[in-house]
């Protein structure tokens, strides 16, 4: 009965072990495959806005840099996406620039496109339906048809 039982214990102990050799094995795989995502840089067209609102206002990277506390190549850095800064650095750059970083619905990004690119082209010949015609709002007293 003792041997039936040391025997037992050891198969037990053994597969014990390979339970956790297998459970190392998974969980290096597992850290190995998975990996975080992670930028090389900040998308192009938010750089391009960076550095368009910093030329907008007449500063070089070095005058951006001093009103954010980072020195000029951290900023040439930033602007040319060799370093991606932390979020809170982002948006000291972005407020600075008197801009902001706005978390907008997927289903509503066209429309939010639409009305920046309004706000930054001038005034066009076309209006939209809802807007009325200084002229037409006012009743003109001479084209009325009197019956």
């Amino acid at each position: 009965m003792r041997l039936g039982l040391a025997i037992i214990f050891d198969l037990y102990k053994h597969i014990q072990g390979l339970i956790r050799y297998t459970i190392s094995n998974m969980e290096f795989d597992i850290r190995k495959r998975i990996r975080p995502l992670r930028f090389k840089g900040l998308p192009a067209n938010l750089r391009e806005q960076i550095k368009e609102a910093r030329s907008k206002r007449g500063w070089g990277q070095r005058e951006l840099g001093s009103a954010v506390g980072l020195p000029q190549p951290h900023v040439s850095a930033i602007e040319s996406g060799q370093i991606v800064p932390r979020f809170d650095t982002l948006l000291d750059l972005v407020r600075v620039l008197d801009l902001d970083l706005l978390l907008v619905p997927r289903s509503l990004v066209p429309v939010v496109h639409s009305l920046i690119r309004a706000q930054r082209e001038p005034e066009s010949a076309e209006k939209p339906l809802y807007a009325a015609d200084e002229e037409e709002s006012a009743p003109q007293k001479g084209n009325r048809d009197e019956f």
